[in-house]
């Protein structure tokens, strides 16, 4: 059973690395359903992969401060 990945599995099978995202591989069919069922690959059935693109990638998210607590009396009696 061929399948593309739809997760990143670190480690090796078979002594190869696992296809990434969007690779695809051949499993014997009970290993295949298998990684179909745990959502960590779906049925492929030979098409070149779709690549994904963002509609809007935007800006990055950027780090903020940390917000400081008021000082309240509980705070101050701990």
């Amino acid at each position: 059973m061929r399948v593309r990945m739809k997760a990143t599995i670190s480690g090796t099978r078979d002594g190869k690395p696992w296809p990434e995202h969007g690779g695809s591989v051949d499993l014997p069919d009970d290993e295949g359903k298998h990684m179909v069922a745990a959502g960590l690959a779906e049925e492929h059935d030979g098409d070149d992969p779709v690549e994904e693109t963002a509609a809007n990638p935007g800006e990055p998210e950027k780090a903020t401060g940390r917000r400081k607590q008021p000082m309240t009396k509980s705070s101050v009696e701990k």
